[in-house]
């Protein structure tokens, strides 16, 4: 199970430059229609040998410096029912503000490790500034500047040594050999529960909630047509706390939880919306967590048919995945049932994928004969030489590939690799990565 560390704060305080600086500046996602680049609000970081999931609030609050409170205070309390770790995040410039006090309020009464990180700490004269802050009630505080990186090794050190104890290998092999988790996941109103419903609606008897699940995430255990899985639903979910809904910030949380815990994400998406930003954002955590995707598109009912084919709506997702665009896509109507169990089929398929292992000799026979007919392109005439391929042990497919100059290497020739891997050996759906490494 993966863990999440949120950041927290009024608007302005940074949170967005360490969000960025933890999870590195990746490319904005471009919105093809508006122009827009959005930034990414959620993201894997990795420090001394620890992955976790870092998510910044601020990208779910409207406006900027006349914020409501309540919104932001909503945003926290979610923050504190679905994260491990929390970081509560000021400004030395501003001092202690009124929304800082309130914030802090909140954070005080919760069980989970909160860590008061003061920014802009960028001179000796900041540092001294920085005392007035013992009075938001908290024993440590963690001085920083977010956009120089300074102090940020001490804070994450202090964080990971805090976040719960990851499961020994014992425990983790036996999970491994339990059922397959299939997650459904995706935005608000896009059909996921009437999906849900629709797939366990048929046969009730066969429904058995496993015991001991999480009070945040259903899973259902699954058996007909043929299939046994666990069903992990985001969708029929009402918090437990009095929040007022903030249903946006509240199902990215929850479809986040999901992906880390699943082996398959099926992403619904609504067809008269088509994959907006959100949406790639779950599928760009779907893949760098090395998870199966299935994007569903749900409402095909609602599209005017006339203009717009499956295929031609196909290219436009597939366009928007690259480079990853070896993924199904299932075009269906949750509410007339329409290829509802093609959908369970192919997250089945894809699952199965997920879990390939290819012998070592069939890959060599396989993926040299490729090289052979295509080498990578010399650099500064220097020759690579691949000699031999071999599968990672691992969860999901990683290959690596033994040669003589590794850094030379491009990212287009790689590609080519994995594209003859996913030709010859069927990983649909799945994340395929590639290390070279030297023999």
């Amino acid at each position: 199970m993966g863990n999440i560390v949120a950041i927290v704060g009024r608007p302005n305080v940074g949170k967005s430059t360490l969000f960025n600086r933890l999870v590195g500046h990746r490319k904005a996602i471009v919105d093809d229609f508006s122009g827009v680049t959005r930034d990414r609000h959620y993201g894997k970081t990795e420090w001394i040998g620890r992955e976790f999931t870092v998510i910044d609030t601020g990208g779910f609050v409207d406006g900027s410096d006349d914020v409501f409170e309540t919104a932001i205070n909503d945003q926290v309390k979610i923050a504190v029912n679905e994260a491990d770790a929390i970081l509560f995040m000021v400004d030395v410039a501003d001092g202690i503000t009124d929304l800082d006090k309130s914030v802090a309020n909140l954070l005080r009464r919760s069980k989970k490790p909160i860590f008061l990180v003061v920014n802009k700490v960028d001179h000796n004269d900041r540092l001294l500034e920085t005392s007035e802050f013992y009075g938001l009630g908290f024993d440590e505080m963690y001085n920083i500047s977010s956009a120089s990186g300074s102090g940020t090794g001490d804070l994450l050190d202090a964080v990971v040594a805090a976040l719960p104890p990851v499961q020994n290998n014992e425990e983790a092999e036996e999970e491994e050999e339990s059922l397959p988790k299939i997650a459904i996941v995706g935005r608000p109103n896009v059909g996921k529960s009437s999906l849900v419903n629709a797939l366990l609606g048929e046969e009730r008897n066969i429904v058995t909630d496993v015991a001991g699940t999480t009070r945040d995430t259903i899973h259902t255990e699954y058996k007909g047509f043929g299939y046994h899985f666990l069903l992990i639903d985001t969708a029929g979910i009402r918090r437990k706390a009095k929040v007022k809904e903030d249903i946006e910030f509240y199902s990215v949380m929850r479809s986040v939880k999901a992906i880390e815990d699943c082996d398959v994400a099926v992403l619904v998406i609504d067809a008269t919306v088509g994959l907006d930003s959100q949406d790639l954002n779950l599928v760009h955590l779907a893949e760098t967590n090395g998870k199966g995707l299935v994007v569903l598109v749900n409402k095909w009912d609602l599209v005017e048919k006339d203009h717009k084919t499956s295929n031609e709506f196909e290219k436009v997702i597939r366009k928007k995945l690259e480079p990853f665009v070896d993924v199904p896509v299932i075009f269906t109507s949750a509410i007339s049932k329409q290829r509802i169990h093609k959908a369970v089929e192919i997250a089945m398929e894809v699952y199965a994928n997920r879990t390939r292992r290819i012998p070592t000799h069939k890959l060599n026979e396989v993926m040299l004969a490729h090289i052979e007919a295509y080498q990578p392109p010399a650099i500064k005439g220097k020759y690579v030489k691949i000699k031999f391929v071999t599968q990672l042990p691992g969860r999901s497919p990683k290959f690596a590939f033994f040669c003589n100059l590794p850094q030379y290497v491009n990212d287009s020739y790689k590609r080519y690799l994995e594209n003859k891997l996913r030709e010859s050996f069927d990983f649909h759906g799945v994340p395929v990565v590639i290390y070279m490494r030297k023999k």
